[in-house]
């Protein structure tokens, strides 16, 4: 993930104010929140990543879940372009911005 992140902050230097959290799994539907509005998953869909917007002091947040993220690759390379992608997801969404244009090369990867 820290690839990622060095990667987008070059074109987005706000990133820098914004953590990035690796954890094992999403918390559940009820669960302490990390996920944000992705709490609410459990209808089959796993979530690879989520968003934390700031609030009182504490700097947004892009999770990135580690466990569904490995069950979905086969190899390091594989996992690595993955979790480019949610990252790039997921600051697009704290930016308000289609993915393409926080990271030209979303998608080819």
């Amino acid at each position: 993930m820290q690839d990622s992140v060095e990667r987008l902050e070059r074109r987005w230097p706000q990133l820098t104010e914004i953590d990035f959290l690796v954890l094992d799994v999403p918390p559940t539907s009820g669960g302490s929140g990390a996920a944000g509005a992705d709490d609410d998953w459990g209808a089959g869909t796993v979530p690879l990543g989520g968003t934390i917007t700031a609030s009182e002091g504490r700097p947004a947040r892009v999770v990135i879940y580690r466990r569904p993220v490995e069950i979905r690759t086969k190899g390091r390379d594989e996992r690595a372009a993955l979790v480019h992608e949610v990252v790039v997801e997921q600051v697009a969404e704290l930016l308000g911005l289609s993915p393409e244009s926080v990271d030209p090369r979303y998608g080819e990867d």
